[in-house]
């Protein structure tokens, strides 16, 4: 029960997808002009990762990653098919962004139009396709862990940019030097943001850790510091394909 309350609150305040890992930044910009709007699509962002995260972690753990096949039978426990995440997990992830893009359609036009293309944008939003890698690469060991951890990232992607949508508002009517209207004051809030999010690490991760839980951490950090990097990478080709088209 600890892990999955430590997890939960980590994953919004501290490990967060716009302060932490400046993921999914394309949608918190433009989207983040009215709360109404925000508040929609971080609904949708809460939706799909919600789902695409444990069910990622099912594909990971009998599918794709070494040994997966074993309850196949013995002749299929030696097949490794990690090669094939990216393309699997983004499958999934357009799924569910196909649904949910039909729902909003079908039950709240004014907001499906009001979201626009940054509505299916969310099939190739990189805080979306994160949530899945770090699950993998954090090594999850439970399908209650991966929907709590993809449960609480959009939880805290959510809070983000409902956080900067209502500042946003309140700026209109204040006097911010010509220079820095716009996005400019908008960057300059994140990273205000970003330092009081990140103020909660000392809280939640526990005082003195040991030395080998300290290197783990680095290795882990890492890590994701690679997968941030792929992400981003792999979701500006994204875009420039759907644009192309």
């Amino acid at each position: 029960m600890l892990e999955h309350v430590e997890l939960f609150f980590k994953s919004i305040f501290i490990d967060n997808m716009v302060f932490a890992t400046f993921l999914g930044m394309c949608s918190y910009l433009a989207v983040s002009k009215k709360v109404t709007t925000a508040v929609g699509l971080g609904a949708a962002v809460i939706f799909v990762l919600a789902v695409t995260v444990p069910l990622n972690w099912l594909l990971d753990q009998y599918l794709l990653r070494d040994g997966a096949l074993a309850w196949l039978g013995p002749e299929y426990a030696d097949y490794n098919l990690s090669f094939l995440s990216f393309i699997l997990f983004i499958a999934t992830i357009a799924t569910m962004v196909q649904l949910v893009e039909i729902v909003v359609e079908k039950f709240s036009p004014a907001l499906y139009n009001s979201l626009g293309i940054f509505l299916p944008l969310i099939a190739v939003n990189c805080a979306i396709l994160g949530g899945s890698l770090f699950m993998q690469s954090r090594d999850i060991q439970t399908l209650g862990l991966a929907f709590n951890y993809g449960l609480s990232s959009g939880i805290g992607w959510f809070l983000a940019i409902l956080a900067i949508a209502a500042i946003r508002e309140k700026i209109r009517y204040s006097n911010v030097p010509p220079p820095l209207r716009g996005l400019g004051i908008t960057f300059i809030i994140t990273g205000l943001m970003a330092i009081g999010f990140m103020s909660f690490g000392g809280m939640l991760t526990g005082g003195d850790e040991a030395p080998k839980e300290v290197e783990q951490n680095t290795a882990q950090q890492l890590e994701e510091d690679k997968i941030i990097k792929e992400t981003k990478e792999n979701t500006v080709s994204y875009n420039n394909a759907i644009i192309n088209e």
